[in-house]
């Protein structure tokens, strides 16, 4: 997860290779990326996970959620995402 302080908002993704994603959305690499609207993406938060599905489980279900809220309680506990995924896995 991301953080800009000059738009307020978060940025959710997922990639192997965090500091270099960070790079290229504060350079605006991705052109029709949300994370367009800012160059100063900071890392809030980093979760490493097994698989891949899982990171983009995860990425899609927080997206869903729509919710800054739901994003600053991952924040300040992301135990809440590994729970998420064991539920997913019964």
């Amino acid at each position: 997860m991301l953080y800009s302080k000059t738009v307020d908002k978060y940025y959710v993704g997922e990639s192997h290779n965090v500091e270099e994603r960070i790079l290229k959305h504060n350079e605006h690499a991705y052109k029709g990326s949300f994370s367009k609207i800012a160059n100063d993406w900071e890392l809030c938060l980093k979760l490493a996970l097994d698989t891949s599905s899982d990171a983009i489980y995860l990425e899609k279900f927080i997206k869903r959620m729509k919710s800054k809220v739901f994003i600053e309680k991952i924040i300040s506990n992301p135990d809440i995402l590994l729970d998420i995924l064991l539920k997913k896995k019964k």
